[in-house]
């Protein structure tokens, strides 16, 4: 038998005998239905194994996905847990401000009950307060003791008034000093001059205050003098303690009244008596000092000591003067002041204060 022309060049022929063509025949035939069985089954194969690595890839798609969920479903379960603390912090700080919240109530509470008592108070309060023998009862008190006190006062001045006369003056008043003799006494001064010594003074009782800031007494012209003035100084003195007592002002100074051998006291005396710095020299100081009293009056006195006596008691008009809101003219004017004190008082709006 020839070879096939597209066998390949080294293929070996095989030569087979006429005897055996029919068997070779059968064989060939048996091989060529094996081998198309053999490619059925190969395709048949194929299509398995495609199927088979199909549904594995797709086995893996799955897998591969089931993983991504499965990290996916860890991270949410750390943040669910996270959720959880959190809402759990929030529901015991919940808790927290809940109970707060019930004491602030309860605390609500209480205070509106009390707050209602309070207005239920000041509800009675303002009806007494404007009733028949509230705040109307007690201004119609108050005018009415403003009006006694206006009328004691009046009374004062008719026994003790305060004129202006026009004389010839000592060789000084309070009212018209020079610098050095205030300045010896350790006072402030005021700048009025002192030119004229014919003018218009004030005068208690008819009488003028001379000024206790010489440096001797004997500058006096007699001892009348020296006494006139003692004597308007108690009178001025009484005045004061009258007012004082009349409108319950408890004076600073306290006067000890003896008519023209009057003294003040002051409790903390910016003067320490010549007597205790005579007598002990070397002594220490008390904590406390005591107090000291100051002459109204020139005559075997000391003029540093009733100058400062002069000086407190012009004080303790300024005292009663604010007391009825009014400022004082000055330290030097004591019967000025006294006339615009009792004046003040007798005015017709004092009632009304």
């Amino acid at each position: 038998m020839a070879a096939s022309r597209n066998d390949p060049p080294d293929a070996q022929v095989a030569i087979v005998e006429w005897e055996d063509l029919q068997q070779e025949l059968g064989r060939l035939w048996s091989l060529s239905c094996a081998l198309k069985n053999a490619k059925d089954r190969k395709e048949a194969l194929a299509l398995k194994l495609e199927a088979i690595i199909k549904e594995r890839n797709a086995h893996m798609a799955q897998s591969n996905e089931l993983e991504d969920k499965k990290r996916n479903l860890e991270k949410q379960k750390l943040v669910m847990g996270e959720i959880l603390m959190r809402s759990k912090k929030s529901s015991d700080l919940a808790k927290h401000h809940r109970d707060q919240l019930f004491v602030c109530t309860r605390r609500l509470l209480i205070a509106s009950k009390s707050l209602s008592g309070a207005f239920t108070q000041m509800q009675e309060a303002n009806r007494i307060l404007f009733g028949q023998r509230g705040h109307g009862h007690l201004c119609n008190l108050q005018r009415m003791l403003r009006a006694r006190q206006q009328y004691m006062v009046a009374q004062v001045s008719l026994i003790y008034p305060v004129k202006e006369s026009t004389t010839a003056s000592c060789e000084g008043t309070l009212n018209s000093d020079s610098k050095m003799s205030g300045h010896q006494a350790g006072l402030p001064l005021s700048d009025e001059s002192t030119s004229s010594q014919r003018s218009s003074t004030l005068t208690i009782c008819g009488l003028e205050l001379a000024a206790p800031f010489l440096k001797k007494a004997s500058f006096f012209k007699d001892k009348k003098e020296l006494q006139r003035s003692a004597t308007a100084l108690g009178y001025v003195a009484h005045v004061v303690m009258l007012i004082a007592t009349f409108l319950d002002v408890p004076l600073r100074y306290p006067l000890k009244f003896g008519g023209s051998r009057s003294y003040i006291c002051d409790n903390a005396p910016s003067i320490e008596p010549a007597t205790s710095a005579s007598l002990a020299p070397n002594s220490v100081a008390k904590s406390a000092p005591k107090s000291v009293e100051f002459p109204l009056f020139l005559e075997g006195q000391d003029n540093t000591r009733a100058a400062y006596a002069v000086f407190l008691l012009n004080k303790d008009i300024e005292q009663i003067l604010n007391s009825v809101g009014k400022e004082s003219l000055g330290p030097r004017h004591v019967l000025q002041n006294l006339k615009l004190l009792t004046r003040t008082i007798r005015a017709e709006n004092y009632i009304d204060l």
